[in-house]
């Protein structure tokens, strides 16, 4: 009932290249494709989550293709924020720069004691490129993500659950175990609920209360509408 996604370049610490998005993006499309999968767990092989863009890759931008490269990577993000089921993150070591804006684009992180998170593309003159000046002000408010983007600073796992960033820290070794845990308790409710809250939440940083309260009642109704309600 639900998937695994790996990221698995632990030699370059899963670092995201194009062919890495590539993959990704496919992969949720047969996700999306197959109504059997109700829940996608993402993490990394290896000490790493994502430490970052590819820096190879990234040397060779210029301009334009530099806004490419972000807006591919981008795309994908979004359309891994955009799944119609729950996404989590388990953010098994290093989630830097493009790592920790991967772990932002999903609806919910669970951190290893030994997580290290940052967007540290300051160090490297640029600036962050998949949404780390974006989501991450959301998550965690503009004072503190004005600071973590302006100094590069990198936090441990403890802070982020601290600022919001994450949801949950655990033991290296039970990090997975518990990921599974929250997939099986949300297995266990309608898949319609589900999908609907899924929907309501995400939408709710793109509207205004008044206009997110009337999707909500919408939701409401068609799920109130249900069978699964019914039973």
């Amino acid at each position: 009932g639900f998937a695994i996604i790996t990221l698995n370049r632990p030699d370059k610490l899963n670092a995201l290249n194009h062919q890495l998005f590539s993959e990704l993006d496919k992969a949720i499309t047969i996700i999306e494709l197959d109504a059997d999968i109700r829940a996608l767990l993402l993490t990394g092989e290896g000490k790493a989550f994502a430490a970052g863009a590819d820096i190879k890759e990234l040397n060779a931008c210029d301009e334009l293709s530099g806004k490419h490269f972000s807006e591919f990577g981008s795309n994908v993000m979004t359309r891994l924020e955009s799944m119609k089921i729950p996404v989590i993150a388990a953010v098994n070591g290093f989630a830097l720069g493009g790592g920790c804006e991967l772990a932002m684009s999903c609806h919910i992180r669970y951190a290893s004691q030994s997580a290290k998170f940052g967007q540290p593309e300051v160090n490297l003159g640029i600036l962050p490129g998949y949404g780390g000046t974006q989501r991450l002000t959301r998550l965690v408010g503009q004072a503190k993500a004005m600071e973590l983007n302006l100094t590069g600073d990198l936090i441990n796992a403890d802070e982020a659950k601290n600022i919001g960033l994450v949801n949950e820290v655990y033991e290296d070794t039970v990090l997975i175990e518990k990921s599974l845990a929250l997939i099986d308790k949300i297995l266990s409710k309608s898949p319609i609920s589900i999908g609907a809250i899924v929907e309501s939440v995400r939408i709710s940083t793109k509207l205004s209360l008044k206009d997110g309260l009337e999707y909500e009642s919408k939701k409401f109704g068609e799920v109130g509408g249900s069978q699964d309600f019914k039973e």
